[in-house]
């Protein structure tokens, strides 16, 4: 790896194969297309729900961690920006006609179950550094589909216009462009020993991310067969 090629662009070409194989997942494809029933949307808001929640926690746990000062105050600037953004999710399934507080009550899929349990695994045990594997990952298919799958899911829920049960995937879409470009200065001032915790973390959240849609994959099979 030759030592100009900047740390933000070593991430992105190492994660190349594994952000393929998200990108690949049909039910990503098919929300972006509006191809996706109200009753799927609803469960994929869900299981945000439950991955979002852990996301103040897991970057506080990072920034107790880690003893990189800049990396710390960068961390706490997300902790702010991300504060509430769970309470989005279940502000969007009601507005949909779903049961917040149910979904608020309810169990997290194993598939997100697996990831949130690898990011506190890798934050404290590998390297704090590990956080910002995730937050490449999410942000960084936040801004490539949320803001597409937003507009063409309220389309075909005849909700276009309003917002309603949309906030967290337009405000994803938008907010975490502007985050993507925070993120890359952050990671290419950091000492370049942050690479391979950040670059690892991001190849295996980009397996556990998709098998969260994976899974609801099925589970839309499995609403179609029974319909």
């Amino acid at each position: 790896m030759s030592p100009f090629v900047s740390l933000f662009q070593r991430l992105f070409d190492e994660t190349s194969a594994a952000r393929a194989d998200f990108v690949a997942i049909p039910l990503i494809g098919r929300a972006v297309s509006g191809d996706a029933p109200k009753d799927l949307y609803l469960a994929f808001l869900q299981e945000a729900y439950h991955h979002v929640r852990h996301t103040c926690p897991l970057l506080c746990l990072a920034a107790a961690k880690t003893r990189d000062p800049v990396y710390r105050d960068a961390l706490m600037r997300y902790v702010e920006e991300e504060r509430g953004h769970d309470e989005w999710i279940l502000a969007d399934i009601a507005a949909l006609g779903g049961d917040a507080e149910a979904a608020r009550r309810s169990q997290p899929g194993r598939a997100c179950r697996l990831m949130v349990a690898y990011a506190y695994y890798a934050i404290e045990w590998i390297s704090p550094y590990a956080m910002l594997g995730m937050v490449h990952v999410l942000e960084g298919m936040s801004a490539q589909f949320a803001g597409q799958a937003a507009t063409t899911l309220a389309q075909k829920f005849g909700d276009a216009g309003s917002g309603q049960g949309f906030l967290y995937l337009s405000s994803h879409g938008s907010l975490d462009q502007e985050h993507t470009a925070f993120f890359q200065q952050l990671v290419d001032n950091l000492d370049r020993t942050a690479a391979p915790p950040i670059i690892d973390t991001a190849i295996m959240m980009y397996g556990l991310y998709g098998d969260i849609f994976r899974e609801l994959e099925r589970r839309g099979e499995a609403m179609r067969h029974a319909a």
